[in-house]
């Protein structure tokens, strides 16, 4: 979509092409962010950019530490860290550590479709779990996939691509079923907390630390979206610090980073981020664009469940989502059909652009839908 995308402006011009297509923040990094930067410029330290631990720097992961012990009811230290090539890194080593070949990992729909491939790099299975009206998984179905040869469940909330907020209520139930199921097989089962999404939460949804709940529980995230530094690649994995094969998963994680050719995180990106470690880009933007968008399209007659978090709205299409995404191109808008996303008749919409961007879309949209009210 990226390509697609550039063509079209070519062609076009860019005022011309409205490209909804993208996860990628348009907001800065907030201002320390950029004083750090600065600072770190200047500094003549011997080795600030050779090798550290294959963890990261013992600092940093105090740092990340720190702020999950103060928001969570379970206090981490720096050896429940690793600094991560981001969160898709940071899974890739999880599922490389754990994974033994034909294993299944339960992913619930809709989902970021690089899912799928990371658990095809390690040699696993993956096993779908359906929705419910409100894109919150289906709890019957969850049930109905969980066998022997399950080892790990991927939680990711708020979600790519609907922009939900899995309630506490639904994430305590995941982690009883799984635990249920755990006695009731024989067998270990790991839940992975995909989170680069957390802090851009709008409805103050308290959502519960997998670590804190879950002996086998793993955060895996990153700083892409809440700090606004996708391109800089640093993320990180934590372990609950309660797991009685917490040694043994370390190594094991470890040795993952450093034999998938990771070795470790950016030297440079670690050093920002654990200055940086408290504050945010500006979320409220966010916010406001979800409002404005969400209130526009749902105006025209687009059927959206209102999204929560993130920065994406997942409308129904009323009919195949990508004949639908193509009708939206004719009139210059880019967006994602939903079956990539494990939810056909759906498409993504990112908001993370430009006011101008949404507002110079909306005639579009409601052209494209006008077609289709009864």
């Amino acid at each position: 979509m990226f390509e697609e995308g550039v063509e079209l402006k070519k062609k076009f011009g860019i005022e011309n092409v409205y490209d909804f297509s993208l996860g990628n923040p348009n907001l800065d990094p907030p201002d320390i962010f950029f004083e750090n930067l600065k600072k770190l410029g200047k500094n003549n330290e011997i080795n600030i950019h050779g090798y550290m631990p294959n963890s990261g720097f013992e600092s940093t992961r105090k740092a990340v530490a720190n702020k999950i012990s103060a928001k969570s009811t379970t206090k981490l230290g720096p050896e429940d860290i690793i600094m991560t090539v981001g969160a898709a890194g940071a899974i890739n080593v999880i599922l490389h550590s754990i994974l033994n070949p034909n294993e299944e990992v339960i992913i619930f729909k809709p989902f970021f479709p690089e899912y799928q491939f990371y658990v095809d790099n390690h040699q696993g299975v993956s096993k779908f779990c359906e929705f419910n009206e409100n894109f919150e998984p289906s709890i019957e179905n969850f049930k109905s996939i969980i066998s022997k040869k399950t080892k790990a469940i991927i939680l990711n909330s708020p979600n790519n691509p609907s922009g939900i907020t899995y309630s506490a209520k639904t994430i305590k139930k995941i982690v009883d079923i799984t635990k249920e199921y755990e006695k009731k097989l024989g067998i270990e089962i790991y839940i992975i907390s995909d989170e680069p999404y957390r802090y851009l939460e709008y409805e103050n949804n308290e959502q519960p630390f997998i670590t804190s709940i879950f002996e086998r529980g793993v955060i895996a995230t990153s700083f892409s979206k809440d700090l606004s530094l996708a391109g800089e690649r640093i993320g990180y994995l934590a372990v609950n610090p309660q797991n009685k094969s917490k040694e043994t998963l370390i190594s094991a994680l470890n040795f993952s980073n450093r034999t998938l050719g990771f070795v470790n995180a950016p030297a440079i990106a670690q050093r920002l981020v654990e200055k940086s470690i408290n504050s945010l880009a500006d979320i409220e933007t966010y916010k406001l664009k979800r409002d404005f968008m969400y209130e526009n399209l749902k105006s025209f007659g687009y059927k959206i469940v209102k999204p929560t978090g993130g920065f994406y709205l997942f409308p129904k299409s009323p009919i195949n989502d990508i004949e639908f995404s193509n009708l939206l191109k004719n009139e210059k808008i880019l967006v994602v059909p939903g079956s990539g996303f494990g939810a056909p008749n759906h498409f993504r919409i990112s908001y993370s652009v430009g006011d101008d961007v949404i507002k110079n879309s909306l005639n579009g949209f409601k052209r494209v839908i006008q077609n289709f009210k009864n």
